[in-house]
């Protein structure tokens, strides 16, 4: 099971794929357009064309997970429209709202924990 953690890195591609792309060819994305690991661990989120459907690519340690989900009617609301290099990076909770056809931008969370530093 793929649990999203707020720790987790997660990057989204702004702009579409080809949804034909298995694992193999969205490890070779990863690669290309973030140029990272697909092996880190981290979460790797796309869209197709007509941004109805969502793919997140995750490896877990022992092999990756492939995840799709396809809107049965409309299109996502929000996508990032620009980023460094075609890229964005999301929180935990702006990928759950993007997976819920919601706008992470527009969404009222608490602030996010930060260690306080302590003079010595």
């Amino acid at each position: 099971m793929i649990q999203i953690t707020p720790q987790m890195r997660i990057f989204v591609a702004v702009e579409p794929i080809d949804f034909r792309n298995g694992i193999d060819g969205l490890s070779r994305l990863c690669r290309e357009i973030f140029k990272s690991d697909p092996f880190s661990g981290w979460l790797f989120v796309f869209r197709n064309r007509r941004g109805s459907a969502l793919k997140i690519l995750a490896f877990d340690g022992q092999g990756f997970w492939l995840l799709q989900k396809r809107l049965s009617t409309g299109r996502f609301k929000w996508w990032p429209k620009d980023g460094s290099e075609g890229i964005q990076t999301l929180q935990a909770h702006e990928l759950q709202l993007l997976i819920w056809n919601g706008n992470p931008s527009e969404a009222q969370v608490a602030p996010m924990w930060r260690k306080v530093s302590v003079s010595a």
